[in-house]
């Protein structure tokens, strides 16, 4: 009889044992079932706020591509503006300032800038008694100031030498006599910082220039992320790392201006240091030509988002990830390559997108049949099944959600039950139809044991934390936390961890090994009855 009923468990635990490696199993992540990953976000593709320390020695920081900024007149009073938001006549006669008396900056050195409306026109002026019109469509000398600044005051002068002024008539005109001070006179502007939220690879190696940005970019590659930090994810239980590139490292070690060498090697070396650690890579392609979403994570120059309206735009990045694929399809680190990091549903239209995501992932299966084609869900307002319906790949394919409890106004007066109800109620709902819709895999890509919560105690943030490894361990092919280092503590998962905020528990490894453990001793204890 014991023998009999030894011979039922093992056949039962044998069965489920199978049935949870088929059933959940994602193909080149040994021992586990599914992918429990970090982003090594910040370090090849730059982020200001993850280290805002990298933009500590740009002279004139404060006035970085893509500031918005507002010109005021001393004497008159009144509001530089661009009539009907460019393409006519500059004047000076605005009392509140709105999105017409509201500039763009492009960097061309310390001193030198150009001012970009917001219909995209650039200020422009002839010369020497000139008046200043912003009818320019892209920007040469005639549409590059100097600025003199004494703090909040500034003075605009042309290449000739030539300041600006406001005359009295209200117009910018290049007629100033003579070389102004910094009292109240025509020719002196108040500048107001509007908006300087831009801090990518664009406003860091501009506003550096070439040779300083390489010695900057240069030292963070080599010291942000070590092999070190592989060791620390190992021994944590981490089998993945989501790696955000930008499209520049296709032209390494030389890549066009203002960009800087050196991502490909860095990358290299996590290749390197990801096999040896038994750690699997996903490529992730964070910054397009031209933005995909005009943040500072795509490497916008400005805040806009010129990838979807440009054919070359796409098939160059198209041929990034052709690079991408072909030098890294047969490294037995690659666990992946992520098509495009979060377009903009409000900027990239599905049609556009999802013939972006089909040649990407035939460019990849070129490569490799076996290697993850991962496609971001549009940010904003998009419903995640337009990427099921697609019909973009018909092996390996998944989807990338970013599951955020921030960024919306939403999250900000919730608490802390109504957060973590919140992941139980909405989120795991919408996970377990979409790992049930018989279509891609689903794969949380961004996450982070962070949310609105002012007064949360370090047991708020575990519980929060485990809420939503208890839901995010659900999907089909795993998730990625953002990210492993950051200057805001609870961003950064290495610290997360060490000071007990996150709690990660036992990983699908542990489980399966536990599995495996009962499958041993039914085994052994059939084998010990049937000696017997």
């Amino acid at each position: 009889m014991e023998l009999v009923l030894c011979k039922w468990v093992f056949a039962f635990l044998l069965s489920c044992l199978l049935i949870f490696t088929v059933v959940c199993s994602v193909e080149g992540i040994h021992g586990d079932s599914k992918v429990r990953g970090v982003n090594l976000g910040g370090w090849l593709v730059v982020e200001g706020w993850i280290k805002p320390s990298l933009f500590d020695g740009i002279p004139n920081g404060d006035m970085l591509d893509g500031t918005y900024v507002q010109l005021k007149s001393v004497t008159l009073q009144k509001y530089v503006s661009a009539e009907n938001g460019g393409g006519m006549n500059v004047t000076v006669d605005r009392d509140i300032p709105s999105s017409w008396e509201t500039f763009t900056l492009w960097r061309v050195s310390e001193s030198e800038f150009q001012f970009r409306t917001s219909q995209g026109q650039f200020l422009t002026c002839d010369g020497d008694g000139g008046s200043v019109s912003s009818t320019a469509e892209s920007p040469s000398r005639t549409e590059t100031f100097y600025v003199e600044r004494n703090n909040n005051r500034v003075h605009l002068k042309l290449n000739s030498g030539t300041y600006l002024q406001a005359s009295m008539a209200n117009q910018l005109t290049a007629d100033y006599p003579s070389t102004p001070g910094w009292d109240d006179n025509a020719a002196t502007f108040e500048l107001m910082i509007v908006a300087n939220n831009l801090h990518g690879d664009f406003q860091l190696a501009n506003g550096y220039r070439h040779d300083k940005a390489k010695e900057v970019l240069k030292k963070h590659r080599n010291s942000f992320i070590t092999v070190e930090d592989f060791d620390f994810l190992y021994r944590h239980g981490i089998n993945a790392v989501r790696i955000p590139v930008g499209w520049w490292i296709a032209f390494d070690p030389n890549p066009p201006a203002p960009f800087i060498g050196g991502c490909l090697e860095a990358l290299d070396n996590a290749f390197t240091w990801a096999q040896a650690y038994s750690i699997k890579c996903i490529i992730d392609l964070h910054a397009a030509l031209g933005s995909q979403n005009g943040m500072e994570h795509s490497a916008s120059r400005d805040g806009s988002t010129g990838w979807p309206t440009s054919p070359d735009y796409i098939s160059k990045t198209l041929d990034v990830i052709e690079f991408l694929a072909s030098r890294y399809a047969k490294h037995p680190a690659l666990l992946g390559i992520e098509l495009l990091n979060e377009p903009s549903a409000a900027n990239v239209p599905l049609d556009i997108l999802l013939s972006y995501y089909k040649q990407g992932y035939q460019i990849v299966r070129k490569y490799s049949s076996t290697a993850y084609v991962i496609v971001c869900q549009r940010i904003g307002n998009a419903d995640p099944l337009e990427l099921f319906q697609a019909n973009i790949g018909s092996l390996n394919i998944v989807v990338d959600l970013h599951y955020y409890n921030l960024f919306d106004p939403f999250f900000v007066n919730l608490n802390t039950t109504d957060n973590i109800q919140f992941i139980f109620k909405s989120r795991q709902t919408q996970l377990q139809a979409l790992n049930s819709a018989n279509g891609p895999l689903i794969f949380i890509g961004e996450w982070v044991n962070e949310w609105n919560v002012t007064s949360g105690s370090q047991r708020d943030y575990q519980d929060f934390g485990r809420a939503q490894l208890e839901v995010y361990n659900e999907a089909s092919f795993g998730w990625a936390y953002w990210t492993l280092k950051n200057d805001r503590k609870h961003w950064d998962f290495e610290w997360n961890i060490r000071n007990n905020y996150l709690q990660l528990g036992d990983s699908p490894a542990v489980k399966i090994s536990n599995g495996r453990t009962l499958l041993g001793l039914a085994c052994s204890c059939f084998v010990l009855h049937a000696i017997l």
